[in-house]
């Protein structure tokens, strides 16, 4: 048993057609928390990071707007 027999396991089935890569990115995030996926976002360089605006430089990629973010969704 090698040590990373489901990455692998997955990956192959992705590569072979089995599995739709759209499908197991949703599956992931979905199970994922909201910190789970930021850090991978972060780690793998997926958007800018300064420690200093860390929530910024993610709100800025996405333009979340928290104070109007619920009153936007019901206008």
């Amino acid at each position: 048993m090698f040590a990373r027999q489901y990455t692998e396991q997955l990956l192959e089935m992705i590569e072979d057609g089995i599995l739709d890569r759209d499908h197991v990115i949703n599956c992931m995030t979905s199970y994922m928390s909201e910190d789970d996926v930021k850090d991978m976002m972060i780690t793998n360089e997926l958007v800018p990071f300064d420690p200093d605006d860390e929530d910024e430089a993610i709100e800025d990629m996405f333009e979340i707007d928290d104070d109007n973010a619920l009153e936007e969704e019901f206008i």
